[in-house]
């Protein structure tokens, strides 16, 4: 089990929490940077070293003060948002070229520059794509905006994947169903891209979130 430091003395409080949930949201962001997901209940209790319905009645705690949000029946599916999205600190990421949110394009992985974004987004290895077209418009990506991209080849039904079909990069919503695969755009103006047995198919990584920041760092 890795080992968490929470906030370090010196260091101002947290507005509207106790010593305790500020240790237990810290613990939280700590274990989502550094391992790529939402802890659970039993590991917070083992980090934090409470019972684990300690652990939940914190988390419910976190979530009426709108520092956190969960889906029930899920194991890990802790979300920061709102004051816990503003504390957190900020990392950089290379920018990886263009993905197309539209027709594909020719993907050539070359750093073009760098973004700062809220370490509470990179789960995992991570890194961006800036966007090109407006497939994606209606779940709120659009041209220019940078994707944070968790880099994995594995990804479920509904994820929002960054795919290689041939040689060509695009970002799409996998479809899975009955043995059919398709990359599925949110825009009308668009068509499904099926995905055949004999296509050149991969999954680069999972769109974790959306930022409309510019480039930090041209290089």
């Amino acid at each position: 089990m890795v080992r968490y430091q929470v906030r370090p003395r010196g260091r101002p409080p947290i507005e509207g929490l106790s010593p305790t949930l500020e240790k237990t949201l810290e613990v939280i962001k700590d274990f989502m940077v550094q391992e790529g997901m939402s802890p659970t209940v039993y590991e917070l209790a083992e980090i934090l070293q409470i019972s684990a319905p300690s652990v939940h009645a914190q988390i419910v705690n976190l979530e009426k003060k709108g520092y956190i949000q969960r889906t029930k029946g899920k194991t890990r599916s802790l979300e920061l948002l709102g004051g816990a999205s503003k504390l957190a600190r900020q990392v950089t990421l290379p920018v990886i070229g263009r993905v197309a949110a539209g027709l594909p394009i020719l993907a050539v992985e070359n750093i073009i520059g760098e973004i700062a974004v809220s370490s509470s987004d990179v789960r995992g290895e991570c890194f961006a794509l800036e966007v090109v077209g407006d497939s994606m418009i209606d779940v709120g990506i659009n041209e220019g905006d940078f994707l944070i991209v968790r880099r994995q080849q594995i990804a479920e039904n509904g994820d929002i994947v960054v795919a290689l079909l041939e040689d060509e990069a695009t970002v799409k919503r996998l479809f899975i169903a009955g043995g059919r695969v398709e990359l599925r755009p949110a825009n009308s103006k668009y068509r499904p891209i099926p995905i055949g047995p004999d296509d050149r198919f991969l999954i680069l990584g999972i769109v974790v979130a959306v930022s409309a920041k510019m480039l930090t760092k041209k290089l």
